[in-house]
């Protein structure tokens, strides 16, 4: 039975999440440019994860999709699945891709999702059904698939059994290292029609519909990209894998600083610091202009840098280096670093100005999952959006480092020169500083409830704005704790007023409204 996408087919056919270059558009079945684009797919050459071919889907001259499809007729589904089998199998070393029959606007199609290959290179014939078959490496050049030749072919040949570290098997561990509840989460938010299925399905079943399983039926392993986003603690298996957020009032020299440290699945991870850096330390100052009635508005830092300065660190780090992600904050300057430096094929007087273009990618599959969140949109944008958003504030241009020997990556983002500065850190006290939301939540929180009952007593529909803007700031407050502590993402979790949050209530008498 064919499988189903593991991510939404809408946004695949209209490239929200995945780049043109990575899907090819076949009005029909036509055997020879399909087989060689799964062969440069396979090839990977840049890293980017592989790609997509979408039968019964025509394209216009600029490569963008025709709605409605043209569609495949039902009848020949069977005879174009059986014609594509044995043509993967001309593809050396074998090569087949998942395959998929979707229906958009009454149409018919077949999408085949191709994932960079575990055996590169590959090689396919030029002709499928050539008598004498000749075989050639292909590779994709921007959004067209070309024969490697000269210098391409030798660098592909140098690619031979080197698969990027988030695409390997770990073979330490078992399909029972993954969470099951993180993947249909994951499932669900990203809007797959695999969520529908995916609850009757065995974890090691899903996990190879989903990619993040692999090796003979025998003994399936988990690979690295898996553990990562599916585990809920991966530093377990990648010690350091975590984002230190570090606050210093006297200045990086000084003697004092605060940390908060941060672990657990990636996107996860990712956005409970970027919410706590929002909280905390990101302020808006409003200066008022005599000579006109509009305020100008600025940020100390823009949370859109930092979202893309720190989002990059998670996305390109190495997690076979034991270093974390840290993002240092003063009062003059944020800095994300992480480790080790870019690629070598970005010239160090390029990466200096913003301009970085990396020939290929350090973490094809990390990046894959990010863009379908929508934390990412790759292929090299994340400093154009940096220098973007900072100049937009009004702020000082930021600056991107390396040393020689790349072992670092250091994005500094200085403070606006006009806003004012933090005074201290918002700590777990309670300080007479509660926010409007958190008010709500205290007044509807009754006994112990479970996140669900809370969001719908406050009438919210996002889980992601509940917990950043409401249950977040409420436990850091104190005046709400976990019943479960030591588990914070179990199913039996509930939430409760603290004795200083029944405290605060009393005096304050809140009343929720939603």
């Amino acid at each position: 039975m064919p499988d189903k996408l593991p991510i939404n087919l809408h946004d695949l056919l209209h490239q929200r999440t995945v780049e043109g270059e990575r899907i090819e558009y076949k009005a029909g079945w036509n055997p020879d440019p399909i087989v060689r684009t799964l062969c440069a797919f396979a090839n990977d050459f840049e890293n980017l994860g592989g790609g997509y071919v979408v039968i019964g889907q025509d394209c216009d001259a600029n490569g963008q999709p025709l709605f409605p499809p043209v569609g495949l007729v039902e009848n020949q589904l069977d005879a174009i699945q059986q014609a594509l089998l044995a043509a993967c199998q001309l593809i050396q070393p074998p090569y087949f891709p998942a395959l998929s029959i979707e229906q958009v606007e009454g149409r018919k199609l077949i999408v085949l999702q191709a994932p960079g290959g575990m055996h590169r290179p590959y090689k396919a014939p030029a002709s499928v059904n050539a008598k004498h078959k000749i075989w050639h490496y292909y590779i994709r050049r921007y959004s067209s698939t070309v024969e490697a030749k000269g210098e391409d072919e030798q660098e592909l040949l140098s690619l031979t059994a080197r698969v990027p570290f988030d695409d390997r098997f770990a073979q330490q561990t078992s399909p029972e290292d993954l969470s099951k509840s993180l993947m249909l989460e994951y499932l669900r938010e990203v809007g797959s029609a695999l969520a529908d299925d995916a609850v009757g399905l065995s974890v090691e079943a899903l996990g190879r519909q989903m990619n993040v399983i692999g090796g003979p039926v025998e003994s399936p392993w988990p690979k690295n990209v898996g553990l990562l986003f599916f585990n809920e603690a991966p530093d377990r298996f990648f010690p350091y894998t975590q984002i230190d957020v570090v606050w210093f009032p006297e200045g990086a020299g000084g003697d004092r600083f605060d940390e908060k440290i941060f672990k657990g699945p990636l996107a996860r991870m990712t956005r409970e610091a970027l919410g706590y850096i929002q909280r905390n330390y990101l302020h808006e100052t409003v200066i008022k202009h005599p000579d006109r009635a509009e305020a100008t508005r600025v940020w100390n830092f823009p949370y859109a840098a930092i979202e893309e300065a720190l989002v990059n660190a998670v996305y390109h780090r190495s997690y076979e280096e034991r270093e974390p992600v840290e993002v240092r904050i003063s009062r003059d300057e944020l800095v994300v670093l992480s480790f080790p430096g870019p690629d070598r094929s970005i010239r160090l007087a390029d990466f200096a100005a913003g301009r970085a273009i990396s020939r290929r990618y350090r973490n094809r599959r990390i990046g894959e999952f990010l863009k379908e969140l929508d934390l990412t949109e790759g292929r090299s944008t994340g400093i154009p959006k940096i220098l973007k958003v900072m100049a937009a504030n009004g702020s000082p241009a930021p600056l991107f480092e390396t040393d020689d020997d790349r072992c670092a990556y250091v994005i500094r983002l200085p403070v606006h020169t006009l806003t004012e500065q933090p005074t201290q850190q918002v700590t777990g006290e309670v300080t007479g500083e509660v926010t409007g939301e958190v008010e709500r939540l205290i007044g509807v929180l009754v006994g112990e409830m479970a996140r669900r009952q809370i969001q719908d007593a406050l009438g919210l529909k996002h889980e992601d704005h509940f917990r950043n803007a409401y249950l977040t700031p409420a436990l850091e407050t104190g005046l709400v704790e976990m019943t479960l502590p030591d588990k914070p993402r179990s199913s039996k979790q509930r939430y409760r007023l603290t004795a200083q949050g029944r405290q605060w209530l009393q005096a304050n008498a809140v009343k929720g409204s939603p």
